[in-house]
């Protein structure tokens, strides 16, 4: 199981060489990559010799509790850190999902609430309009009822008519025989009184023969009566017609020019929206920036504030060339120390030191490939697109908190390799006045030059305060640009809600006014499938009663003509019956 410990050393006394090195238990990881707490346990850890003391590890324990493996602790800290700020900010994306999805759920209550309401209206326009097809349906019934009247009377003329053909081929028949007569009567056939007397009475039977017209002429005018009172039924609603497909046609261009304007100003709008969208994308680049700027200035004030620290630690320690700041040693235990064991806690401390220096070597060259990351971050972030800048800045900000971290812990480690050099330069004087070497050689060898380090930190400070005076004029150009896009997006802003509202506004009116325009256009269909069958079968009634008037005035023309020849026949047989000589012979 993997642990996160403590080192902890006891200082051992000068006869007994070294201290006992400790590991204390501070957290154990769960199979879940979870942390908890344990009980401060301390177990025993050679391995960890080398290490400083108050150093965190990662050690890994078998189940007898015996130490595996062990690992400095300040890298997988540092992960575990960012691992635990990425989800941190998952979390807030995750909650601004939860909250647009409620507003959008809400959204979508009122939408319906909206519908259910546009349904009750379109019910009661149904209703309305099944109303008006009932009324139309009882008009429908009563032009058939008219109508079946007509086919009646229609059936009466056509039966007089055939009254009248045969009354008409009767009277060609009576022609004929008359015409044979006056043939006689030329020839001089003699017509005697019996004759005489056949011949008025078939007159008399063809007179009164000739069918009557009066009656059926009366009731072809009913029947045109009540086909023009039908017209005049459903004029009114032709004519209401008419209105309400002129009223469909204006809705419908109203409906067309509206539109236009919606689509113009939703163009517009959204052309406004678009660019509202690059400033506040402008915006959020440079306040990344902005706070990148910031966390760096921070950095290199902490940076620098540290390196006033150290200067003056280091030039302490130049000034009392060690002595006043190494740890305080029993030289004379050291005079009575046998050699042999002289030696070996010289070689040790000698070894320990080596691997310090070796350490703090390799956290200075990380220190700097640190600084040289974050300047080619903040380069590549000047270079970057918008899109790009977001990720660039975490990205920098994590090498800065990195940075900030390793720093601060290389001069704790810097001071510890101080006090180390200080304990060796001691026992190493000791063991070589003891083996009777020259006490100023020794010293002259083992004496420190720090001035180059002064130096370099000399030079470091000044190039980190010219950077952090460039730094803070950029910082204060940022926070002025970035006032000023603030003024002018919640100027826009405010103009774009405006008119969002006056869109959304008119695209309820234009959807409203869309339906309506429907609706009616709907209702003007039906309404014309309705009138129109009673319109046709009200024409196929006139024009068949207009075909009964004209063959009813052919009958009229027939039937005078008839009469105009019965007429003729009897004067010309009264003429015949006046000539006794005629009659004598």
């Amino acid at each position: 199981m993997l642990y996160l410990a403590e080192v902890q050393k006891q200082k051992g006394s000068l006869l007994g060489g070294g201290g006992k090195t400790e590991l204390k238990l501070l957290a154990c990881q769960r199979t879940d990559q979870s942390w908890s707490t344990v009980s401060e346990e301390v177990i025993a850890a050679e391995e960890a010799n080398k290490l400083n003391d108050g150093a965190l590890v990662l050690v890994e324990l078998n189940p007898q509790r015996q130490v595996q493996r062990i690992q400095e602790a300040g890298r997988p800290i540092v992960n575990i850190l960012q691992n635990f700020s990425r989800q941190l900010e998952k979390f807030k994306v995750k909650e601004e999902e939860i909250d647009q999805w409620k507003e959008s759920l809400t959204f979508q209550a009122q939408e319906l609430n909206r519908r259910e309401m546009e349904m009750e209206t379109r019910l009661e326009q149904l209703q309305q309009m099944e109303d008006e097809f009932q009324r139309l349906d009882a008009e429908k019934q009563e032009v058939e009822t008219s109508r079946a009247d007509i086919e009646k009377l229609q059936q009466e003329i056509e039966r007089n008519r055939q009254e009248l053909e045969g009354a008409w081929e009767h009277l060609r028949g009576e022609q004929h025989r008359l015409e044979e007569c006056q043939a006689q009567l030329q020839q001089g056939t003699v017509v005697d009184e019996e004759q005489s007397r056949v011949l008025k009475e078939l007159l008399d039977r063809l007179s009164s023969s000739v069918a009557p017209t009066e009656t059926v002429r009366e009731n072809l005018h009913l029947a045109f009566e009540m086909v023009e009172k039908q017209q005049a039924v459903l004029n009114p609603h032709w004519q209401q017609l008419e209105q309400q497909k002129t009223a469909v046609d204006e809705q419908q261009a109203e409906v067309e020019r509206l539109s236009q304007v919606f689509l113009e100003l939703q163009n517009e709008w959204q052309q406004a929206q678009n660019s509202l969208e690059q400033q506040t994308a402008d915006l959020k680049a440079n306040t990344a920036t902005l706070n990148s700027k910031q966390e760096y200035a921070r950095i290199l004030k902490e940076q620098l504030q540290y390196q006033d620290d150290l200067y003056q630690q280091i030039q302490s320690l130049a000034a009392k060339s060690g002595d006043a700041a190494s740890p305080e040693v029993d030289i004379e235990a050291l005079e009575k120390m046998p050699l042999e064991e002289l030696q070996k806690i010289v070689q040790d401390l000698q070894e320990k030191l080596n691997i310090d220096s070796s350490f703090v070597k390799e956290q200075e060259q990380e220190l700097e490939d640190k600084q040289q990351t974050i300047e080619e971050l903040q380069q590549k972030i000047n270079q970057a697109s918008a899109d790009e800048q977001s990720k660039l800045e975490a990205e920098l900000i994590d090498e800065k908190d990195h940075y900030q971290m390793l720093n601060e812990t290389l001069v704790g480690q810097r001071r510890h390799l101080l006090e180390r050099q200080s304990l060796l330069r001691q026992h190493k004087t000791v063991l070589l006045r003891r083996q009777g070497q020259t006490l100023a050689n020794v010293q002259e060898d083992e004496k420190l030059d720090l001035n180059p380090i002064l130096e370099q930190i000399e030079k470091q400070r000044q190039q980190q305060s010219e950077a952090l005076q460039n730094l803070e004029q950029e910082i204060e150009q940022l926070q002025t640009s970035i006032k000023q896009i603030l003024l002018t997006i919640e100027q826009q802003t405010q103009e774009q809600v405006m008119k969002r509202q006056e869109l959304q506004t008119m695209e309820q009116n234009l959807l409203s006014l869309r339906t309506a325009t429907a609706e009616c256009l709907g209702q003007v269909n039906l309404y014309q499938e309705a009138l129109q069958p009673i319109q046709d079968s009200l024409d196929s009634l006139r024009q068949k009663l207009q075909g009964i008037d004209e063959s009813l005035a052919q009958v009229q023309q027939t039937g005078d003509y008839q009469l105009q020849a019965i007429t003729q026949m009897r004067q010309v047989l009264l003429s015949l019956i006046s000539q006794p000589e005629l009659a004598a012979t």
